[in-house]
Parts: structure tokens; C-alpha cells; sequence
């Protein structure tokens, strides 16, 4: 009896459900008809950006700190979104950038990834803050390592951070790169130990590294270092005020405090929403069979014990090129992964990641123009310095 009410009361529902179809139905139906045309309208304003690829040729002797290209950075958060027309309707994008360094050839190289309207921007802040570097538009060297016959192991992998984004790393401040009075004082640089590696590369051998970043305007990583240090320093939200003060609640240790000290300080600059991958390319004789390994050590550079670091994520597995054997689960992935890197995809279609967030102090940390100190052979440099950068130079 109970299974014949049940049965009744299930189809008497399915009944008024689908009786009222008039009501809901058009609603899912605008719903997905709206979320296919913001997807279609996005990904059509994205296929028809014009990008250029900004080659950045060092001079022998650089004597500026990380702060320099601090500055750059700030110039480049751009948190324009456009109006409701040019948004929904046009699918316009916050505008983004791709900040790269590879080994191609046994030669290292410097690249700024930037959309064609903001070359000039990019280019006046470089040579403002870098008087002596020359900055060419080049062909992407991404197109041409299908080509490249001596290439047929492949692996790729990208990066987040170990902890919530308001835990900083380690950075050139805590490197004490931050007033350079010396070459000797350089030498604490950590970009260095990723240079030395790429200059040991082979002939057969790529390394692309590559950092993707869009301002970012949500502020919740702020919101989420405040809700830290309060925590952190015991501060209730709400207090009676007739309650009598724990004073010894206030004595946190002296880790705590720095701790508190490095988020304050992490969150009072200008953030960025990141996504940071590498691949690496070679031939079978010369494949690095540990470079998983390579690469997380690389990083550490930059990892603190008490705050924040790198970890890898969304590695591929270690099989030969894609493109060369049959497709299979393995090849599928190192496909799109080598396709979102080619792209620059990471803030929106055709491939979108799971980003976090860091500040232009930690940006620069991992993405300057090392002085003297790198030395490898690999790292080219021009002979003669410019006086001025270019007088009708767009901003």
C-alpha cells in the first residue's frame, strides 16, 4: 500500500512539474541561451585581438633592482572592463599579458606578450625604468616547434601556490635585492639559478617559461590577508565592551609577527591574477628524465617555509612528442596543455585555470632583467648602449 502512494505521489508530481513547463522552461532556456552567447561573443572578441610578441635585448650592465621592473608592473595593471555594451555585447576582456623567458638553441630570451594596442605602453615603461635594453617585435617562437625535427619528447606542467594567496613567497626584498649598491650583492639574485639552467641546455633542448597576468579587481585576497592577521594577532570581530581585555592574547611570538608583518605588506600592493607554466622539448638522446624534479627545485628558489611557494600541478606524463603517436589519454592532455601555452589561455576560452594572485613585488622576483651577475654565455647581450629611447615612442 505504502509503495502504491509513494508511486502515485511521484507521478501526481511529475504531473504539476511538467503541467507548469510554460513557466520554467523558457527560463532554463534563456539561461543557457545567455551563458552560449557570452561564450560565443568572448571567445570572438579574443580570436580577433591582434597580438605582438616584444623581444627584450639586455645591455652588458644592468645596476637596477627588481623594484625597476616593479614599476613596469604597475603600469601594466590595466582594470578597464568596458561598458555593459562593449562587455556583454562585444565580449570584451580585462586585458592581459604574457611575461616569458626561454632557452631555444642553447640561447635564452626575454619576451613580453602584449596585445598590439598596448606595445607602446609596454615599451615606454621598459625603456623608462631601462634605459640601455632594445625591444624588437619578433616572429613567436611557438610556431615553429612542430617543425623542429630534433624535438620528440615533450612534457609540460604549470604552478600554484602552496597556501592561500595572501601568504606571500619570498622576494627580492627578502634577498636584499632591493637596494643594490654592488655586483656581489647580486649574486643573491634567485632568478639566476633558472638562467644557469637554461644555459646549460642542449641544442635538441627547449625550456619556455611562461607567466600569464590580468590585474585583478576583486580585492579578495585582501579581504582574506585582513581575516588572516586578525586571526593571526587574536582579534575578535565583536567584543563586549564591558568584557576586560585578555592581554595575553595580544603576545604572539615573534614569527607570528613576521608572518603578519610579510601579509600586511603583501597585500598593500597592486595584485595580479596569475597563471604560471613551463613546457620543455627535446630530443630522445638528450631528454632530462628528472625535470620534473629540475623544475620544482628551480622554483623553490622562492619557496618560505613559514609563508608561501610553488608547487607543481597539471603536469603531463612522461611520453614522446603528441604528435607522433596515436591519440590516447596521455597525448590528449599534453595536446591541450601545449595548446593553452601557445595560446596564452588561462583567464578565459579556450582554456581556462584555476589562477591565484600575486603582487607586483613577487612578480618581479620571478620576472626581471638580471643584472652582470648571470654570466652564461647563453644569455645574449647587445654591445652598445642607446642614449634615449625613441622620441616618438606612443604611450
Amino acid at each position: 500500500m505504502g509503495t502504491i502512494s509513494v508511486q502515485s505521489f511521484l507521478f501526481d508530481f511529475l504531473k504539476v512539474v511538467m503541467g507548469s513547463a510554460y513557466l520554467w522552461l523558457p527560463a532554463i532556456a534563456i539561461f543557457f541561451t545567455w551563458k552560449f552567447w557570452l561564450y560565443y561573443t568572448r571567445l570572438r572578441h579574443i580570436e580577433n585581438i591582434d597580438w605582438v610578441l616584444l623581444e627584450i635585448k639586455l645591455p652588458r650592465e644592468i645596476t637596477k633592482s627588481p623594484a625597476a621592473m616593479e614599476m613596469i608592473l604597475n603600469a601594466m595593471h590595466q582594470t578597464r572592463d568596458g561598458s555593459a555594451k562593449v562587455k556583454y555585447w562585444e565580449g570584451f576582456q580585462r586585458i592581459w599579458f604574457s611575461l616569458e623567458i626561454v632557452s631555444i638553441n642553447g640561447q635564452i630570451h626575454f619576451y613580453i606578450y602584449t596585445q598590439k594596442g598596448f606595445k607602446g605602453l609596454v615599451e615606454h615603461q621598459i625603456y623608462a625604468q631601462y634605459p640601455g635594453i632594445e625591444i624588437e617585435e619578433v616572429e613567436d617562437y611557438t610556431k615553429n616547434i612542430i617543425t623542429h625535427n630534433e624535438v620528440d619528447k615533450f612534457y609540460a606542467a604549470e604552478f600554484a601556490l602552496e597556501k592561500a594567496d595572501a601568504y606571500p613567497i619570498k622576494t627580492y626584498i627578502d634577498y636584499g635585492l632591493d637596494k643594490l649598491q654592488n655586483e656581489d650583492e647580486q649574486k643573491n639574485d634567485p632568478m639566476t639559478s633558472l638562467l644557469e639552467f637554461m644555459g646549460s641546455l642542449k641544442k635538441s633542448e627547449q625550456l619556455w617559461f611562461q607567466i600569464m597576468i590580468r590585474a585583478n579587481s576583486d580585492k579578495a585576497w585582501k579581504k582574506s590577508g585582513e581575516a588572516l592577521v586578525n586571526e593571526i594577532m587574536k582579534r575578535d570581530k565583536e567584543k563586549d565592551s564591558t568584557e576586560m581585555v585578555n592581554f595575553a592574547s595580544l603576545a604572539i611570538s615573534p614569527g607570528e609577527r613576521l608572518v603578519v608583518e610579510a601579509i600586511e605588506r603583501n597585500i598593500s600592493k597592486t595584485g595580479f591574477d596569475v597563471c604560471i607554466r613551463t613546457a620543455y622539448f627535446a630530443g630522445k638522446d638528450d631528454y632530462r628524465g628528472p625535470i620534473r624534479g629540475i623544475l620544482t627545485g628551480l622554483m623553490k628558489q622562492y619557496n618560505s617555509t613559514n609563508l608561501n611557494g610553488f608547487k607543481l600541478t597539471n603536469a603531463t606524463a612522461y611520453l614522446d612528442y603528441f604528435y607522433q603517436f596515436p591519440e590516447t589519454r596521455h597525448t590528449w592532455r599534453q595536446r591541450r596543455m601545449f595548446d593553452a601555452y601557445v595560446k596564452r589561455s588561462a583567464f578565459y576560452a579556450p582554456h581556462t585555470r584555476k589562477l591565484f594572485v600575486l603582487n607586483t613585488e613577487e612578480l618581479a622576483t620571478i620576472y626581471h632583467f638580471p643584472g652582470s651577475v648571470a654570466r652564461t654565455p647563453s644569455l645574449g647581450r647587445i654591445e652598445s648602449k642607446k642614449g634615449e629611447p625613441p622620441t616618438a615612442l606612443p604611450i
